[in-house]
């Protein structure tokens, strides 16, 4: 503003300018015009020499502004607010994401993340395809089968945390179990809401096993292994990694179970995924990729540093068992990621590959 209104003012001064009709009379014609002249001169060399020091003043203006204005623009820019779900409370599964958090990975890729849990696998989904949570760890299967659904949204896994599925039959080997065909005949438990029953009868199928003579006990999650324990089951479904663990935290020897993992028995369905709400990817593909950064190297902290990590999920839970959560994570982080299909996972958001192993 100050090189726009001293280059008007001077403008309006030169224009305005005119000799006075006295001058002309004593200097006469000729020395009207060489007045003139000279004092046009005047003007000029005035005009020249403002409009040269208004110019650097602009330029010093511009020089000691305008860069540090954009600077500042930059600093304050306010992190990406991210909301997080969980499909179940807080164990020693969660420990990439708690410690991205904990080590302030989200932080630094410009992300402020809050986390919620959910009741389960559907629900998580349900959350980010209603845009109320931006990402989800979710069960991969379960994702195939909401998209299966009429009309659903575009949800799409962005990284496999497992690409092996964790499903389980975890039995007790005093109670004649001793390989996967020595269930039939016995009572298998299996909890509510439970998705590894779903992926059963095909591997009963494919390992010549009679469905027909398991009986099956719909249970609640919560008394699943203190059943088996007491004997009121023979075999319950779940994670192999977080069944058998609590098991052997209530007392179960080791050497009396049998654990049958699904992924040894011909199953070849993923696991545990990263799923995030279609607009939010499209929005800001940046922020996914930060997540996802950050989640892998909470993921390899986890592996190098697990009783820090231990501490960490423990100091999030209720009642947790630093002994029972350490046991868990040794037996997490067992898998690297391979492709799936394009309708359900999309890799656009990963670091590549040698980026994200973690083993």
């Amino acid at each position: 503003m100050a090189l726009i209104d001293r280059s008007d003012f001077l403008r309006q001064n030169a224009c305005n300018w005119r000799p006075k009709r006295d001058e002309t009379d004593l200097a006469g014609t000729g020395n009207m015009v060489a007045g003139r002249d000279v004092l046009s001169m005047r003007v000029n060399r005035i005009i020249a020499a403002r409009w040269f020091l208004a110019s650097l003043l602009g330029l010093l203006v511009l020089a000691s502004f305008g860069p540090g204005e954009s600077r500042a623009a930059d600093e304050v820019r306010p992190p990406v607010a991210i909301q997080f779900s969980l499909d179940r409370p807080i164990d020693a599964g969660a420990a990439p994401f708690v410690m991205a958090s904990a080590s302030g990975l989200f932080g630094s890729e410009g992300l402020a993340v809050s986390t919620n849990i959910a009741s389960g696998s559907q629900d998580a989904i349900a959350r980010v395809a209603a845009g109320t949570s931006d990402f989800a760890l979710v069960d991969i299967n379960a994702l195939i089968r909401f998209r299966d659904r009429p009309h659903a949204p575009l949800v799409k896994a962005v990284f496999v945390l497992f690409n092996q599925s964790p499903y389980a039959i975890i039995a007790r080997k005093n109670r004649s179990i001793h390989a996967l065909s020595d269930i039939e005949g016995k009572n298998l438990g299996v909890a509510e809401g439970d998705l590894s029953i779903r992926l059963w009868p095909a591997l009963a199928r494919q390992n010549g096993i009679k469905i027909a003579s398991v009986k099956q006990n719909s249970i609640s999650a919560a008394v699943r292994e203190p059943m088996l324990s007491a004997g009121q089951v023979d075999a319950v479904t779940g994670f192999s990694y977080l069944s058998a663990v609590n098991l052997r935290d209530r007392g179960v020897p080791a050497d009396d179970l049998a654990v049958f993992r699904y992924a040894d028995y011909g199953c070849e369905a993923y696991g545990v995924a990263v799923i995030v709400n279609p607009a939010f990817a499209a929005a800001k593909p940046d922020a996914v990729k930060g997540f996802l950064r950050a989640v892998i190297a909470g993921t390899q902290i986890a592996i190098k540093e697990p009783e820090r990590a231990v501490d960490e999920v423990v100091s999030r839970m209720d009642g947790g068992s630093r002994d029972l959560e350490l046991d868990q994570i040794a037996e997490d982080f067992k898998f690297q990621k391979r492709p799936a299909v394009a309708d359900i996972f999309d890799d656009a958001f990963l670091p590549p590959l040698n980026g994200r192993l973690v083993n």
